[in-house]
């Protein structure tokens, strides 16, 4: 109920956070602030000035320790935030094991490595999901998250202009937000048509021809995850049962449990 409130709170105050909290559970990568002899993922080029919440998950940690002290991991606490910032915006419900640890190392080099990227092959993201022992299936079905939040046009401007295969009204939207090269580059631009609500319009961008990355448009050309965009943009139940089910896998990738890892006090530094 803390965890509830504080996002619920959160959100009041800025409906993007919805989708920030998610994208941070995704990354899982709230580990140290950079020290002198340690550099954490946070400030990764992949995440640097991109990756956001971090202070929502601190404040949560605050009151969590408060009730129950070096009892709750940050790594659970983000798991449950990102739950209940989906069920928040209209999204699905899915149990949230716990019990998880928290990490006491980072690796810069890792985070390119092994977070997908927007102008990557549809090859490449699905080797990477399945080097994590998910599947093709929840490349499509997990990418749905895309349907809240927004992304810095730099994300994918690759000569200063949106892509001109866009459906028209999406272009001409991105024309006006995109005008120059490098001008506006910190514009912010939605990634589908409702970016404060989890439904499949993502899905439905994607068949209009408007999804916004390149990465989400590949999605369409091939045969097997193209047939399944197809099914998510008209029958959204079904893309909340299966969104449900893939974000409990990709809640066990990589799980410290037992005398791995630690509790920590705070978020942002090993204790």
């Amino acid at each position: 109920m803390i965890i509830r409130y504080s996002v619920w709170s959160a959100f009041k105050n800025e409906s993007r956070i919805a989708a920030s909290l998610l994208r941070l559970h995704f990354h899982d990568c709230l580990v140290n602030d950079d020290t002198i002899d340690f550099k954490g993922e946070k400030n990764a080029p992949a995440n640097r000035n991109s990756a956001r919440g971090y202070e929502v998950i601190d404040s949560i940690k605050a009151e969590v320790e408060k009730a129950c002290p070096s009892t709750v991991s940050c790594t659970d606490i983000l798991a449950l935030a990102a739950r209940e910032a989906v069920v928040m915006t209209g999204g699905p419900y899915w149990p949230v094991s716990l019990g998880r640890r928290d990490g006491l190392t980072a690796n810069q080099a890792a985070v390119a490595q092994e977070l997908p990227s927007p102008i990557e092959s549809l090859d490449d993201i699905t080797a990477k999901f399945t080097s994590k022992g998910l599947d093709v299936k929840d490349v499509v079905v997990l990418s749905g998250a895309h349907t809240l939040g927004k992304r810095r046009l730099f994300n994918f401007k690759n000569t200063g202009k949106p892509d001109p295969a866009l459906e028209s009204s999406a272009l001409t939207s991105l024309q006006g937000m995109c005008p120059n090269k490098d001008a506006s580059n910190a514009n912010l631009a939605p990634l589908d048509s409702t970016t404060t609500r989890f439904d499949n319009s993502y899905y439905t961008n994607i068949v209009n021809n408007a999804g916004l990355l390149d990465s989400d448009q590949a999605l369409l050309m091939n045969p097997t995850t193209g047939e399944m965009v197809r099914s998510y943009s008209s029958n959204p139940y079904q893309f909340y049962s299966d969104f449900a089910a893939s974000m409990v896998k990709l809640s066990s990738v990589g799980v410290l449990t037992g005398k791995n890892g630690e509790i920590r006090k705070k978020c942002g530094s090993v204790n």
